[in-house]
């Protein structure tokens, strides 16, 4: 008589987690803790605790604020906590009974958080790095971002567009008194840092497109460029290696590499996370593209708040033509039938998550 085994990963669905960076909480994602983390006491209150003892507000108190204010909800100290708070509380619901979390990546500020879900930061050390590094340009930013867009309408890398950006950095890195860097490739866009007077040469050089690009991020500064060299510096003197252990599931960093559970030194993590990863270009497309060529997702989940994340996420997939996507109509038809991006800042794509 053949007896059946049942192996329980059989019937779970491999699943790649995408942890968010700044600018996802917005006024639309206002109350977001309140809506649906009011159980995730411990998580919040330990952050608030932390907060507190340094004067801050606290995030519950940000979350529930009447009306959204770019200036409260986008200061690097209030904004990277509580995006943190938003997404880890998303990475704790997701239904790990249904979902094999096979990697972790996450773009940007969403790197720290990344390294949260995937164990390296217990939930003490986590507020501790991602709060220190977001309270960093506290007494002011140093330089600014804008967004560019590098594809076409229909979502695939446009070369054209990719010439004009390069063309425009070598130009004005040229010039005396500008700086400008890539900042970050993001799937479909370039996000350029830079000083005000590099800012301002790219907006005079970059031709406008929809009205709408070049478009200057908020509060944003040079994230990930030279610029902030003595923020990588003070952050390598003030958290210490202690803070830091071997990730539980494999990470994909910024550069594309891939830190596993058994293999990860965790000297050379930190001083990734606090050196090349704050000053040099973050690479959030190949990051996406070697997590699913290596680890081979059913799905992918991007954590809250928000899905702005969700777009860069299908544009970096669909520049190798992976899941079958070679434009965004591929994409947005794969989504109606059968989705493989499952963003829990979707209301219906949310359901589709939790446990």
């Amino acid at each position: 008589m053949a007896i059946e085994v049942k192996n329980e990963y059989m019937s779970k669905e491999r699943v790649l987690v995408v942890a968010p960076g700044r600018g996802c909480y917005n006024k639309d994602e206002l109350g977001y803790l309140q809506t649906y983390h009011q159980d995730k006491v411990a998580l919040i209150k330990s952050i608030d605790a932390y907060r507190e003892a340094l004067g801050q507000e606290s995030i519950q108190q940000l979350d529930a604020a009447n009306q959204y204010s770019f200036k409260r909800h986008t200061a690097g100290e209030n904004a990277s906590a509580l995006i943190y708070a938003c997404a880890m509380a998303d990475f704790m619901d997701i239904d790990t009974e249904k979902y094999d979390i096979v990697a972790v990546t996450g773009n940007s500020m969403g790197w720290y958080i990344a390294l949260a879900c995937a164990g390296v930061l217990d939930s003490d050390a986590a507020i501790d790095v991602i709060n220190t590094m977001g309270s960093m340009m506290q007494t002011g930013l140093i330089g600014g971002q804008l967004i560019y867009p590098e594809m076409d309408q229909a979502w695939r890398r446009d070369n054209r567009l990719t010439a004009i950006i390069d063309d425009a950095i070598t130009l004005v890195a040229s010039e005396s008194d500008c700086e400008i860097y890539t900042s970050i490739f993001l799937g479909g866009y370039r996000v350029l840092a830079g000083n005000e007077a590099g800012l301002k040469r790219l907006e005079e050089i970059l031709p406008n497109i929809d009205e709408r690009y070049p478009m200057r991020l908020y509060n944003h500064g040079a994230f990930h460029s030279p610029m902030l060299a003595h923020i990588a510096e003070n952050g390598l003197n003030d958290l210490p290696n202690t803070l830091f252990t071997s990730p539980s599931v494999p990470l994909i960093d910024g550069e594309g590499g891939i830190w596993t559970p058994h293999s990860t030194d965790t000297d050379k993590l930190r001083n990734y996370t606090l050196g090349s990863q704050v000053t040099q270009s973050y690479h959030f497309t190949k990051a996406l593209q070697v997590a699913v060529k290596e680890f081979a997702p059913d799905k992918i989940i991007v954590l809250g708040p928000g899905n702005t994340l969700g777009g860069p996420v299908a544009q970096s997939l669909i520049d190798i033509d992976w899941f079958g996507w070679g434009n965004k109509a591929d994409f947005l038809q794969t989504q109606e039938t059968s989705p493989k991006l499952l963003a829990m800042g979707n209301i219906e794509q949310r359901s589709k998550v939790l446990k």
